[in-house]
C-alpha cells in the first residue's frame, strides 16, 4: 500500500495528471470509473483564485465520486498561493497540489510553475509555508530541473520532503525539453532510492502503454505513476494499466459502443456542469482521440467539431454505430 498523508492507496496506484483543458470534472468521472487511483484538477492560479475569477473559481468543483482528488494550484506569490490555499479549503479536496512543472511560458515568466526551478530555495519555502497553512497533505507535481545542466531533483525532493510535503510526482523532462525527447526515468529512481526519502514517488511521462507502467513498476521502483496524455480520449487506459499488471496480459480494446457511449457521457455531464453552450465547446478536444483509427472519420468529426448544438453531436454519436463495423476500428 502508498499512503499520502492519512490517505491509504492500493499497491502501485494510477494517478491521472492534471491538465489543463482537459482534467474536469467530467473526465476525471471517466478516469476515475476506469481505475483511476487519484485525479487531479486542472490546474488553477492562485492568483485568478484570490481575485475571484470565474474560471479560475469553477475549476474548484469537485464531486465525492470522485475521491481521493487533489486540487492543483500554482504561482509565484507567497501571500496569494497562502490566500488561495484557504480557499482550495473550502472545496474540501483531500490533497492540495503544487504545481513546479508547467513549462508554458506565459507560466513561467511569472516565476510560476516550472519557472521556480531557477530559485530552488524559493520553492522549498514556499512548500513549507503552505504545509504550515493547511491541516490537507501538500503534494509537489515537478519536473527533473531547469535544463540538463540543472538538475539536481535528489536534493530538491529530500529538502521538499522534510518541510513537510506528503508525496511528489516528477515528470522525467527538464523544463528545457518542454514536451520533446523521451522522459529520463532514471533522476526519479535516483530520488526513490534515495535512503533518506520516505514520501512517496510518482513517475510521470511517456507512461503510454501498460508495459511502460510495468518498467516504471518493476524496473525503476517507483511508487506510482502519474499517466496525462495517453488517458486523453481513452479513460479506459488505467484498467488496462492495471490489468496488465495482474496479469501480464492486454485487456481487450473497448468496443466502439463503449467509445460511443463514453463520448456520450462525457458530452452530456460537461452540459450539466458547464451548460450547453459551454459543455459543447470544451467536449470537442476529445472526439479525435475516442474516435482514433477508425477510417475515413473525418466528415464526422468535422460536424461534430464545427456545431454549437448538442443534439447534433448525438446525432453523429448514434450515426457513427450505423455507420462502421467493429471489423473497420483499429
Amino acid at each position: 500500500m502508498v499512503k499520502i498523508g492519512s490517505i491509504t492507496l492500493p499497491a502501485f496506484p494510477l494517478l491521472l495528471a492534471p491538465m489543463e483543458d482537459v482534467s474536469d470534472p467530467p473526465f476525471r468521472a471517466l478516469c476515475k470509473e476506469n481505475g483511476a487511483d487519484v485525479v487531479y484538477t486542472e490546474f488553477i492560479s492562485s492568483e485568478g483564485l484570490i481575485r475571484d475569477a470565474a474560471k479560475s473559481v469553477q475549476k474548484l468543483d469537485i464531486y465525492e465520486k470522485e475521491r481521493p482528488v487533489g486540487i492543483q494550484i500554482f504561482g509565484a506569490n507567497l501571500d496569494s498561493m497562502l490566500r488561495s490555499v484557504e480557499i482550495v479549503e473550502a472545496s474540501n479536496p483531500d490533497i492540495i497540489d503544487i504545481n513546479f512543472g508547467c513549462p508554458v511560458k506565459k507560466v513561467v515568466c511569472k516565476g510560476a510553475g516550472a519557472g521556480i526551478l531557477k530559485d530552488i530555495s524559493k520553492m522549498v519555502s514556499l512548500t513549507k509555508a503552505m504545509v504550515e497553512h493547511t491541516k490537507l497533505p501538500v503534494t509537489v507535481k515537478t519536473r527533473l530541473g531547469w535544463d540538463h545542466d540543472s538538475i539536481h531533483i535528489v536534493e530538491v525532493a529530500e529538502r521538499l520532503q522534510d518541510v513537510g510535503c506528503a508525496a511528489i510526482s516528477i515528470h522525467g523532462r527538464t523544463r528545457a525539453q518542454m514536451y520533446k525527447g523521451d522522459a529520463d526515468w532514471r533522476p526519479i529512481a535516483a530520488v526513490k532510492n534515495n535512503p533518506r526519502m520516505q514520501i512517496p514517488v510518482f513517475g510521470n511521462g511517456d507512461v503510454n502503454t501498460p508495459e511502460q507502467a510495468k518498467r516504471m513498476r518493476d524496473d525503476y521502483g517507483l511508487d506510482g505513476a502519474m499517466i496525462g496524455r495517453a488517458s486523453i480520449g481513452n479513460p479506459w487506459f488505467f484498467n488496462q494499466v492495471k490489468h496488465f499488471l495482474k496479469t501480464g496480459n492486454h485487456l481487450m480494446a473497448p468496443s466502439l459502443e463503449e467509445k460511443v457511449n463514453a463520448a456520450r457521457r462525457h458530452l452530456q455531464m460537461a452540459i450539466d456542469w458547464k451548460g450547453e453552450t459551454l459543455g459543447v465547446l470544451e467536449t470537442r478536444r476529445h472526439y479525435t482521440n475516442y474516435f482514433k483509427g477508425i477510417p475515413n472519420f473525418k466528415p464526422l468529426r468535422t460536424r461534430m467539431v464545427t456545431t454549437d448544438e448538442s443534439a447534433a453531436v448525438f446525432e453523429v454519436l448514434d450515426e457513427i454505430l450505423g455507420t462502421f463495423t467493429e471489423h473497420q476500428t483499429v
